[in-house]
């Protein structure tokens, strides 16, 4: 039988607890904090003793979850985005019912500990994303709400919400006054995500003292421009104040909601209360002992007593709530059975059964159409070829939709009222990145999202996150070097391509043709354990001849583009450098010189190969040039130090002129001639 939505949204707890369990609740989170952080002697104990009484309101009255399942797919989720109060995170979710032993807390930011320094997804189950990063939680949350809004929309049907669930966030003063938090919340009041709640924990104190000094928003006043519902002035040590304001953020359909919730940082604590030494330091043996005298909490260190073990369990109710959803969703799929395999499919981050077979008919039908032209229209088309298959596939840019091709025939622009597949973010690149990843943590989406390569610096945390999450996101950065031309030195990208490839787990791609654009593309929605990127030229480039083993080769990230029986030396080339590379190759045969022309679209890619395939392409022995129109130091990884005579590389290592594209080429050395010499010279 299926429930009404109504039965649906209840709280798994509807009677409120006294207000003497609820302080022994509270004080519970705050003794877990002060002896964890003691006992690493490293940590941030105030924002869990002042967020105590916000985490029993939420946690204990509203929060739906199931601690013996976290990724039950219609679960609440909840983001720490001040995460240095970790120990608030994993005190709830060890209190609560989740497989994370008192032990784990004992071992607080040790070696290889369930319980790192800031929260980490995949380390710590019913984390739902890496925090600590100020304001990357709080976009992280409004790509989760976003998520769960545009599933809705195309999932539930009448009398079946098999998709309804809501996005809690914790946020804090460092959070509101890093930048990436107005970038997220002025999008996110602008497509009215209603079931996005943040509490904000306005304490008034930060690692420097008292914010006074350098933040003075008007912080409600701001959220109400950005059309948020906004609840000034709140008692965060009030649970059932709390408590009201939650329900009154829950009856908005139109506006996510902003809890302003005052609070005392380190509450407990007799002499660091509402000091800047109760925020990221153990408060120390004699206080934490004073601390435990005041708030009458007489256990020893990580001694919790079974009352409150029992006011905290949400295991019972846990069960409780997954088990009407399972019953909604058998009703759901009899009803509905391709609507639910579907869901079930995008639920569990798997490809259609199809997909490879069609991604290898994209691959030869821009094979044989051989065309030249610029490789972010090669991308476009890949998108075009790619998307009508996967309806997860959700796009954006930072308002360069135009110029970076990632909209197809079949986008759709997401809106207040509109359930779309494409985001038009506006000019911000870091929260556009941050929500990318929040769409990929909610699952059920492969988020893809595009700019200038140049302005990846603005994204770049975000993408270190997403690599350190392991995430399926895809970032698509266009005019990729001087090639753009006019725009001059502030657009031309000289140094990004092997900054990013610097990031640990982030794949680079840069093709230098079709072919290995839509590979490029196969390999980004294939890969299920890290983010990648994807760097198209403005510019045309010529297409390049394949034979199939050359095409299959191409996923390898480098492999040999055009050999040369007695190659002499070998010309490594990526994107658009690499005509520069096979036009060299035939003025060096015509002089009696032959050299192999190897393309290497991923250089992270081509290094996971075993060192047969890279010694196959890379002979030793044999002098190397690397042809990239960005700086010479990546390459000397595969080419040789700087005073090895057997290497070279043609590259640029300062900023470039404003002049159209291929005057640059020609004045930064980027020539065929060029390409000759340096051979010649290494040889």
């Amino acid at each position: 039988m299926t429930l009404p939505l109504a039965a649906a949204n209840q709280a798994p707890v509807s009677a409120q607890t006294s207000k003497r369990d609820t302080a022994l609740l509270a004080n519970a989170i705050r003794a877990l904090a002060m002896d964890a952080v003691q006992a690493a002697n490293s940590g941030h104990p105030g924002m869990p003793m002042g967020m105590a009484e916000i985490s029993v309101a939420l946690w204990n009255r509203h929060l739906r979850h199931n601690p013996a399942n976290p990724h039950w797919p219609n679960r609440d989720r909840f983001v720490l985005s001040n995460g240095h109060g970790s120990m608030l995170q994993y005190a709830l979710l060890h209190l609560t019912g989740y497989a994370l032993p008192l032990e784990q807390l004992r071992r607080f930011r040790q070696l290889h500990s369930m319980t790192p320094g800031h929260p980490e997804v995949g380390v710590t189950p019913g984390v739902e994303t890496t925090t600590g990063p100020l304001g990357q939680g709080l976009a992280n949350a409004v790509g989760m709400a976003l998520a769960e809004r545009l599933l809705a929309a195309e999932f539930n049907r009448p009398g079946h919400a098999i998709v309804d669930h809501r996005t809690y966030v914790f946020a804090g003063d460092g959070c509101l006054m890093e930048g990436i938090s107005h970038e997220a919340c002025s999008l996110a009041g602008t497509l009215g995500l209603s079931k996005l709640t943040c509490f904000y924990d306005d304490n008034g104190i930060s690692i420097d003292g008292e914010v006074k000094g350098w933040f003075t928003d008007d912080t409600p006043r701001r959220f109400e421009a950005y059309g948020w519902q906004v609840m000034p002035g709140v008692d965060g040590h009030d649970v059932d104040a709390v408590d009201a304001a939650i329900r009154k953020a829950h009856t908005s359909t139109d506006r996510p909601t902003l809890i302003c919730c005052k609070t005392i940082i380190g509450k407990g604590s007799p002499n660091r209360a509402s000091t800047d030494l109760a925020h990221g330091q153990a408060l120390g043996e004699k206080e934490v002992a004073l601390a435990r005298e005041a708030l009458g909490w007489t256990l020893p260190a990580f001694e919790i007593p079974q009352s409150v073990y029992d006011g905290w369990n949400a295991l019972a109710a846990g069960a409780v709530l997954e088990r009407d959803w399972n019953t909604r969703f058998a009703a759901y799929k009899a009803a509905h059975p391709a609507l639910a395999a579907e869901f079930e499919r995008r639920i569990a981050n798997a490809l259609p059964h199809d997909f490879h077979e069609r991604a290898r008919a994209l691959v030869r039908q821009q094979n044989e159409k051989a065309e030249t032209i610029a490789t972010r229209k090669a991308s476009q088309q890949a998108i075009e070829a790619l998307a009508p298959m996967l309806p997860e596939l959700i796009g954006g840019s930072a308002d360069l939709t135009g110029s970076v091709f990632t909209n197809w025939s079949g986008s759709k622009p997401v809106g207040a009222r509109d359930a779309g597949n494409y985001v038009n973010f506006g000019v911000r690149e870091f929260a556009m990145s941050a929500i990318a990843n929040g769409l990929a943590l909610h699952g059920g989406f492969i988020p893809y999202v595009g700019t200038f390569l140049t302005f990846s610096d603005y994204a770049r945390n975000a993408l270190r996150m997403a690599a350190l999450m392991k995430l399926r996101s895809i970032s698509v950065y266009t005019h990729d070097s001087i090639g753009l031309g006019e725009d001059g030195p502030t657009h031309q990208s000289v140094e990004h391509a092997s900054s990013l490839r610097l990031i640990p787990n982030l794949d680079v791609w840069r093709p230098c043709d079709t072919v290995e654009s839509a590979l490029a593309w196969i390999a980004a929605i294939e890969r299920n354990d890290g983010p990648t990127c994807l760097l198209f030229t403005r510019q045309n480039v010529p297409f390049n001849a394949r034979n199939p083993e050359q095409i299959d080769a191409i996923r390898r990230g480098g492999y040999v583009l055009s050999d040369a029986p007695g190659a002499r030396a070998v010309i490594i080339a990526t994107g658009s450098e690499v005509a520069l590379a096979v036009g060299a190759q035939k003025v060096l045969a015509e002089a009696g010189t032959p050299v192999r022309v190897v393309s290497m679209p991923c250089t992270s890619v081509f290094d996971r190969q075993d060192a047969a395939w890279r010694t196959s392409v890379l002979p030793q022995g044999l002098p190397r040039v690397a042809v990239e129109a960005g700086i010479t130091d990546f390459w000397r990884k595969y080419v040789g130090a700087i005073d090895d005579h057997r290497g070279g590389v043609v590259g640029i290592d300062r900023f470039g002129e404003s002049a159209p594209g291929g005057v640059l080429f020609k004045h930064f050395g980027f020539t065929v001639e060029n390409v000759v010499a340096t051979v010649t010279q290494v040889l």
